[in-house]
């Protein structure tokens, strides 16, 4: 039996864990502006390691793999989801809220809004996944806020390996950051939008080859901010100053998962439990 079985329903609410899923670890980086942003919320995180990466799938696959993932986490009864995956976030974000009544956070417009905000001369960089940069979704919000902005947008699919393989500085790092944001520099973008969950862990090398005066917008920050403005605004807020836990679920792999979350996370994660989600 369920601990608070009988307890009151809005206590009942608040007491439910937040929902994140990835297609496998970038979206640790959420689950850790969370943890630092809401730290009395208990937290249950998918990572679909079976079948990643997105990037490279079809949009309906895309859309279907959401899905599922999602009926995976209400299971657990969460509150409220985030989807800390850039490629759902742009390709299939309209088309999973539309299916389900919990609240969907997506790290796409938080990070928008954001780089909106904090351009001072109206050109905006954004670098991502192929599949993030080849869908326009950053570069068409953006306009939709700011019609006067430029956006220039680069792919650097070689970042997302990097990370997984703990290269995060070097030469060899350096030298290929300086290669793929060249063009960004050239357009004299005073404002770059991180457009992957895994890019946070390389903002050192990024700064260095941009200059400090550009601003470096972390969406798992964003998505931090933006799910407690909403738990928030529907009472759901979690303030019985306990801290929170988190639990982790994978679809394969739990022993490469568990490796790389320490690095994401900064702390060991012991319980990896593996799942299936279709």
């Amino acid at each position: 039996m369920r601990a608070g079985l009988y307890l009151p329903r809005e206590i009942k609410g608040k007491m439910k864990p937040i929902g994140v899923f990835d297609s496998g670890v970038g979206g640790l980086t959420v689950v850790k502006e969370l943890i630092s942003q809401l730290p009395g919320e208990d937290i249950v995180y998918f990572g679909d390691t079976a079948r990643v990466p997105y990037g490279i799938k079809s949009r309906e696959t895309v859309i279907r793999f959401s899905i599922e993932n999602i009926l995976l986490l209400l299971k657990e009864d969460v509150k409220l989801i985030c989807v800390a995956c850039n490629t759902v976030s742009s390709v299939a974000l309209p088309v999973i809220k539309n299916h389900f009544r919990v609240p969907i956070v997506g790290v796409l417009t938080p990070a928008v809004r954001e780089a909106v905000y904090a351009t001072q001369n109206k050109r905006i960089g954004v670098i991502g996944t192929p599949s993030t940069i080849k869908s326009r979704s950053y570069e068409i919000q953006i306009r939709e806020l700011d019609p006067a902005i430029k956006v220039f947008t680069m792919a650097t699919p070689l970042f997302v390996p990097f990370v997984e393989e703990g290269w995060l500085m070097g030469k060899v790092v350096l030298e290929v950051a300086r290669t793929y944001l060249r063009p960004l520099k050239d357009a004299r973008v005073d404002t770059l939008i991180l457009g992957c969950t895994h890019y946070p862990l390389l903002r050192p090398v990024i700064q260095e080859v941009l200059g400090k005066q550009v601003n470096l917008i972390d969406s798992a920050k964003q998505v931090g901010m933006e799910v407690k403005k909403i738990l928030s605004a529907e009472g759901l807020l979690n303030k019985n100053g306990k801290k929170g836990k988190a639990k982790f679920y994978v679809s394969d792999n739990p022993e490469w998962f568990r490796n790389l979350a320490n690095r994401f996370l900064g702390r060991s994660v012991k319980d990896v439990s593996r799942v299936s989600n279709v």
